[in-house]
This record gives C-alpha cells, structure tokens and sequence, in this order.
C-alpha cells in the first residue's frame, strides 16, 4: 500500500506542477511522468505471470504400467494450446518385448482418434502419433497390447486466470489507457482538465498493483481433479465453482480385496463407507498403484497394476513358490490423500521368475528404534536415471518374525532428486554413484529392506537384511 499512496502523491504533485508551467514544458513533463509511471509498472505487468494459478499449468503426465511382461512408462504430453495435439511417450525397459501397441483416445465414452507406437528391440523413448484434444475436460487414454487393455483417465486444464491477475491486467490496462487520455487533454486543453483522467490513471495503477501484492498470499487453487471429482464446470470455470476453504474432502478409506485369475493378479478397490468400487485414484509418484508382493521367501515385485475399469486393477503374476504372498498397495485417493492397502493371497507354485537382484553395497548406518537410520547404496556409477520420479526406492518390511505378510511395519521410502524447476525424466543419466536413504525403524528387530534404482532403462534391485535394536542399545 505505500506503493499505491506515493504514486497517488506522485500523479497529484506532477498534475499540480503541470498547471504551473507553459505548453512546451507542459508536453515534456507529461513525456517524463509517462517514462515514470511506464518503468514503475512494467516490473510488476512482468510479475504477474509468475504469480497466474500455476497449478493449472498443466504439464507431462508419466504412468508406470506393467502391462503383460513389460514395464512402460507412459508419457502424456502437456496439451498446448488447447485444443490442439497431444503428444504421447511410451518408455520401454529392459527385458521388454518388442512390438506394437495400440493408443486410443476418448472422451465421455466416445473415441475420438486411434494411434499406434511401435516398441523397438532397444528401451527408450518411443513417440506415438499425435491424438487431437477438442477442449478441456477428462479424457481417457486406452493402451492396447493385443491382449490386455490399461486405461488412464488425465485432465486437461482450462487456461483461466485468476480474480487477482484479471484486477492485475485490467488495472495496468486501464492505466495505460487513462495516461494516454492525460496526455492528449493537458496538451490540447488546459493542464488543469488532465487532473481527473491524471487521478483515474492512479487510481488503476493502485488496483494493479496492490492486486500484484496481494496474489502473493493467495494460495493458488489445486489443480481440477486433485480434491473433488473433476467436471465440465469445475474445469472450465474453478474460481467460479472453488469449493469453500473450509470444506473437508477428504474420503473414506479403501478396501482391497485380490485374487489370481488368467494369470493375472486382480486388485478389487471398495470405498469402505458405499462398497462402491473406487475410480478417483490419482497418479502419485508417476502411477496410479504402487504394487509390492512378496513371497513366503522374502522376494519382492514391485509392480505397477493398469486401470481395467472402475475400482479394478490387474498386473501379470506367475508364483515362482508355493505359499502365502504378502500384497501391499499404495494408492493416492482423491480429495483423501495417500493411503497403504494390505492383504495377502495363498498361490501355488506355477513356474513363475522372481525379479533379478543385485549385489551392490549398502551401507548401515542403524540407529536405536525410534531413531532415524541411514542406508545409502553404492551402485559405483553416476549414470543412474530417475525411476518413478525418485532417484531411488526403498521397500521396508517388518519386523520378520515369521511370515513375511505378518510383519507389521511396512513403508516405501524415497531418495529424492535435486530440486529443480523441471524435473527430469528417465531420459536423463546423471545421479549416482550413492544414494541414500533415511528411515525411523518404530520397533526392534530384523527387517528385509530392498533398494531400487534405474541404470540403462533397467530397475536394479538391491536386497538388505537390517537388525534394528532396541532404544538405548547400540547397533550391532
């Protein structure tokens, strides 16, 4: 606000000098208030984009999906301008089979277009052909391997701008405008009739400007869907339809309950509070579920199930061993934050592989339960890629006393990349060779820990066995 008052007393004193003096000075000194009042507003015309609601800036949506036997990455290109293209990457590892899938686009259950990516024998980046988007909304993208069919359903955001970024614009604009009105009275006419548009141009100068100031404590509104279930409405118009700050959406927890049929293991998601099947799941940590199985040895699968519709979910499973499997998923549920699901299913052994392992060190740093640890794998290269958004994984299970699915402590730990406006994706090779980890073990006793990070489009699994003692002993 102080601002606002010394332009106002700027404005008042220039037009008063103005009144004093003849046409020629007259003419200059307008020139030079138009340069002042010019420089003073375009840092803040310059700020404002910077202060718009960037939560609806949209930005690339990426997917871990093991459809079949293979583990994609799908890559959703931000949509711009809108309507326009989209733009799909899928991401193949190693051990991928070659081949083609097919990509298909819909709204409202309607297709709206077909495309086709062709996977080579080597990982990487694949790029499908470009799918038109006719507006904001929720779409849906169908992934078909021939077999099975994933389903992602992503929003595109509405380029809308804010209260305070509207006030921000209309203020400058208006300024601008009554500056020139200004300038054109005092010259033709006499200096004191350019007193009021003079006042006018302050007076818009002090709404854009004091609307700049203000945005910088205006929270930005979420971006649609990440609260409440997105609409044509809430999209189109969030501001309009903002629910009020008080409100609490947050949703009832999910039931899971699996089963192992066609050689798929299937995940039936169940809102607790109707028994309907739950299909408000957000893409968190570049999936929809987060997938950890392990079996009655101690081997892990961290897999990344696909949509088959509403409230089902299903990956591809073979049980190498006969016994009883430990199944815990970590979903992120609309307007209720993330939330970790755990079962366990009895499978017969069917010929199935375990997921490879590595033997790279891992060092222990353990403290007392109750007292953070560190772990920090040396993979001895610094050529590592960012998986799932993180430079590294870490699944922690128990204390191990008897079967693994009776182990009551069960988290998934991160290992986080540099902090940068951009993120990098899978593309970039540049972490290594360490990466660590910190984690606070609640109880005593043995854990089965494993870490995970990406080299070469190939998930290293590094498994560990941890002896967490006591509060007050010190480590073994």
């Amino acid at each position: 606000m102080l601002t606002s008052v010394s332009v106002i007393g700027g404005g008042l004193s220039a037009g008063v000098f103005l009144g004093r003096h003849g046409r020629r000075r007259r003419g200059r000194l307008l020139k030079a208030v138009l340069v002042f009042l010019g420089a003073l507003a375009f840092p803040w015309t310059t700020a404002v984009p910077a202060f718009a609601d960037g939560a609806f800036d949209g930005g690339d949506i990426h997917v871990a999906q093991t459809l079949g036997d293979r583990e994609l990455t799908v890559v959703i290109r931000r949509v711009e301008p809108v309507p326009g293209p989209v733009y799909v990457d899928v991401v193949s590892h190693a051990g991928d089979p070659p081949g083609e899938l097919a990509l298909r686009l819909s709204q409202d259950g309607e297709q709206t277009g077909a495309t086709t990516v062709r996977l080579g024998a080597q990982p990487g980046f694949h790029r499908a052909g470009a799918l038109a988007v006719s507006g904001a909304g929720l779409w849906e993208l169908a992934i078909d391997d021939g077999m099975r069919v994933a389903t992602i359903p992503f929003v595109v955001p509405a380029r809308v701008m804010s209260p305070w970024q509207n006030a921000a614009y209309g203020g400058f604009v208006g300024a601008g405008l009554l500056m020139m009105v200004t300038l054109v009275v005092a010259v033709r006419l006499r200096a004191a009739a350019a007193l009021a548009p003079a006042a006018g141009t302050v007076a818009a100068l002090a709404v854009a400007v004091t609307a700049v100031v203000l945005s910088w404590s205006v929270p930005p509104l979420p971006p649609p869907g990440s609260e409440l279930d997105p609409t044509a409405d809430n999209i189109a118009a969030p501001y309009a339809t903002a629910p009020s700050p008080t409100a609490d959406n947050s949703r009832p927890p999910v039931n899971v309950v699996s089963d192992l049929r066609d050689g798929d293991l299937r995940l039936a998601l169940t809102d607790s509070s109707t028994g309907h099947p739950v299909d408000d799941l957000l893409v968190h940590d570049a999936a929809f579920v987060h997938l950890a199985v392990v079996s009655p040895a101690g081997r892990l699968w961290h897999l990344h199930p696909v949509r088959a519709g509403p409230g089902g979910y299903r990956v591809t499973f073979t049980a190498p061993e006969t016994g009883r499997y430990a199944v815990a998923a970590e979903i992120a549920r609309r307007g209720g934050g993330r939330q970790l699901l755990r079962t366990s299913i009895v499978l017969d052994a069917a010929g199935g592989v375990a997921p490879a392992t590595q033997n790279d060190t891992v060092d222990r740093r353990i403290a007392p339960a109750g007292s953070p640890s560190t772990l920090t794998a040396r993979f001895g290269t610094q050529d590592l890629q960012p998986w799932l958004g993180m430079a590294g994984h870490m699944i922690v299970v128990g204390p191990v006393t008897g079967a693994v699915a009776d182990a009551p402590i069960w988290a998934h730990v991160h290992s986080m990349l540099p902090s940068t406006r951009d993120q990098p994706d899978e593309s970039v090779a540049a972490f290594g060779p360490d990466v660590p980890f910190t984690y606070t073990f609640p109880l005593p006793g043995r854990y089965l820990v494993w870490i995970q990070a990406e080299r070469g489009y190939s998930v290293r699994t590094v498994p560990a066995s941890v002896n967490v003692p006591e509060p007050g002993k010190a480590s073994p």
